[in-house]
């Protein structure tokens, strides 16, 4: 039998997944991780927990699958994207804590970088917008608030890397400092176009080039890990951002396909094959997954703030024991009783980008009930992910190409039923939920099989990819509509100054 190993370093925790060559789970692993708020909107993890748990877990779903580190062909590494670690290379010790994705405090060094007309430069170059989000002004930060960090990158001491960055240096010893394109890509200081870190955003930003990794592509011969740590030393083949790795996961390879991702946020991306498509409804574009050194670009729109809102239902309503019960609680009212909720915790993302947006519930009577609000934070979810689709429809229709036919679900929200069908319901189009829901790790390890020779070509994953079920629109449009537009009136309310 063939083997993978995918390491998936998330936001909330470290799994990892032996995969067979047929892309069936053979064992899972996994360990939470500490989320740390030092003050509102700040957000950060350890990153010496990131690795330790990591290394647990692969060790732990070795042993489960009672096989060996030998008896893998590669490792593949998918991870959170934007968040930012800045480490010692002589000690392999962090300066700081790892400054996460969600994290707001780089929103005045963004407000600088606007005021300097440098908006419409980045937008060319990364395909990005200004926003605190990407990693190049949380770099900077780092730099600039660390005592002593910027004379140490001046001299060459420190680097700077996304987690799987990271978790490379970790796996080899200290020895490789590497990056692939999908998360290069998140940092707002690469060139899509020539898939080279861009000297004109390093100087803008002030960051020394030294603490750039090297780039390559997302399938590709990373590094050898350190014999000592698995029993054997593994090949590193596979290497993407957790979006971009879900997107190749679901076998989107061609142009117009979609992906959503239910994860702590929601991420939706569509393929645009080698075409670099700016939007012209806020969102980004991002290189996808690459097999070779041709770039492959995907657009993306990204929800804060998806999963993240049945967490708050637990942990800061404590309306509920478990996220299990939010599906039961919600389906015990036939709607949400004119309830809408915007769950603008850490500002909205696209299409909207609005970093001073609040959360906010309207629609209260003095009938509303806490399963009223439970479907309304249900609902919210779908509702935000679908005004990413609409937004998204637009820039294809605009260019040239089709509206999105169908959308590929993913993520531990997409197992819930009620909210598949009110997404589906919503979009008018079919939500594809396939067998394998874990496309995030099963992207990285198709990545790493890809390099080492386990799969052929792409066309070989396509047809390993299957349908578990298939949610069918049951709206009507003007339904949908008039849905939509509930919802936008409270984003109005969210975003009134």
């Amino acid at each position: 039998m063939t083997y993978l190993l995918a390491l998936d370093q998330g936001t909330s925790s470290s799994r990892s997944i032996v995969f067979d060559g047929e892309g069936r789970i053979v064992a899972l692993a996994q360990r939470e991780l500490t989320q740390i708020y030092p003050q509102p909107g700040w957000v950060e993890h350890d990153p010496m927990e990131i690795w330790a748990s990591q290394l647990e877990t692969a060790r732990e779903a070795l042993a489960k699958a009672k096989l060996q580190a030998k008896d893998m062909r590669a490792i593949g590494i998918t991870n959170q994207r934007e968040t930012t670690v800045l480490w010692n290379r002589k000690t392999g010790r962090p300066v700081h804590h790892a400054i996460v994705w969600q994290d707001r405090r780089a929103e005045p060094m963004c407000a600088q970088l606007r005021q300097q007309g440098l908006a419409d430069t980045i937008q060319e170059k990364t395909g990005l917008v200004i926003d605190a989000y990407f990693s190049g002004t949380k770099l900077r930060w780092l730099l600039d608030n660390v005592p002593g960090a910027r004379a140490q990158a001046a001299a060459g001491e420190l680097a700077f890397g996304t987690v799987d960055s990271w978790l490379i240096w970790q796996l080899t010893g200290g020895k490789v400092h590497v990056t692939d394109v999908s998360n290069a890509s998140r940092t707002m200081l690469f060139n899509v176009h020539s898939n080279t870190w861009d000297a004109e955003l390093l100087r803008a930003l002030d960051i020394p080039a030294s603490l750039m990794p090297a780039v390559k592509p997302s399938s590709a011969h990373f590094a050898d890990t350190d014999a000592a740590l698995l029993g054997v030393a593994l090949p590193v083949g596979g290497v993407a951002g957790d979006q971009q790795s879900a997107l190749f996961g679901q076998a989107c390879f061609e142009a117009g396909m979609a992906k959503n991702t239910y994860g702590t946020g929601c991420f939706l991306l569509m393929h645009t094959g080698e075409k670099f498509q700016p939007s012209h409804n806020g969102l980004l574009v991002t290189s996808a997954a690459q097999i070779n050194s041709t770039p492959r670009y995907a657009m993306e729109g990204s929800v804060f703030v998806g999963g993240a809102v049945v967490q708050w239902l637990r942990d800061g309503l404590k309306a509920i024991q478990g996220s299990a019960q939010v599906q039961s609680l919600a389906e015990s009212v036939p709607d949400a009783g004119g309830v809408m909720m915007v769950p603008a915790f850490t500002g909205l993302g696209a299409p909207y980008w609005n970093a001073d947006a609040r959360g906010t519930i309207t629609g209260l009577t003095r009938g509303t009930t806490l399963a009223h609000i439970a479907r309304a934070a249900l609902e919210s979810i779908a509702y935000q992910s679908a005004a990413l689709l609409q937004a998204m429809s637009r820039d294809a229709v605009a260019a040239g190409g089709t509206p999105v036919a169908e959308l590929r679900v993913d993520g531990g929200a997409s197992v819930n039923d009620l909210l598949m069908q009110f997404q589906a319901d919503l979009l008018g189009i079919p939500v594809v939920r396939p067998q394998v829901t874990e496309t995030t790790a099963l992207g990285a390890a198709y990545l790493a099989g890809l390099s080492c020779g386990v799969y052929s070509d792409v066309s070989q994953l396509s047809k390993q990819w299957k349908v578990e079920r298939r949610f069918l629109p049951t709206w009507s449009k003007a339904q949908s509509e008039e849905a939509m537009a509930r919802w936008e009136r409270a984003v109005r309310q969210a975003t009134a100054a």
